[in-house]
C-alpha cells in the first residue's frame, strides 16, 4: 500500500513537525512529477498542469478547490490560459507536512 493512499490527517497545528528528509525520500516517489521548491524560505510542492484551453484549466482549478475545501487544507492555485500551477505547503508550520504529499497525490488523481 502506498504511504500516501490515505486521507489527510487532522489539521496541522503550529507545533506539528515538518516532514523529515527520510519522509521526503519515502513520499516523493509517490508524486514524481511534483517539484520541491523553496519560496521565502518555505519548502513547497509545485506542479504545473497543462490543458488545451482556459475552460479546462478553470474546471481543473475548481476540482482541486473542492478537494482542498473538503480537507480543510488549501494550496496556492495560479490559473492561466492552458495551465494551472499548484503549490501545496502547510502555512501554520511554514513548510511541508505529510498532508501536502497526500493532497498532491489526490491532485494528480483529479488531473486524470
Amino acid at each position: 500500500m502506498s504511504p500516501l493512499s490515505r486521507q489527510p490527517c487532522e489539521a496541522c497545528q503550529r507545533e506539528s513537525p515538518t516532514v523529515t528528509e527520510a519522509e521526503i525520500r519515502l513520499f516523493k516517489p509517490e508524486v514524481p512529477e511534483w517539484q520541491i521548491v523553496e519560496r521565502d524560505g518555505i519548502m513547497q510542492l509545485e506542479r504545473v498542469f497543462t490543458f488545451p484551453d482556459f475552460r479546462q484549466a478553470l474546471a481543473f482549478t475548481n476540482r482541486v478547490g473542492e478537494i482542498a475545501e473538503a480537507a480543510g487544507h488549501h494550496p496556492a492555485l495560479l490559473t492561466e490560459w492552458g495551465r494551472v500551477t499548484v503549490n501545496w505547503w502547510t502555512h501554520k508550520i511554514k513548510g511541508l507536512h505529510r498532508n501536502d504529499f497526500i493532497l498532491a497525490a489526490r491532485t494528480d488523481e483529479v488531473a486524470k
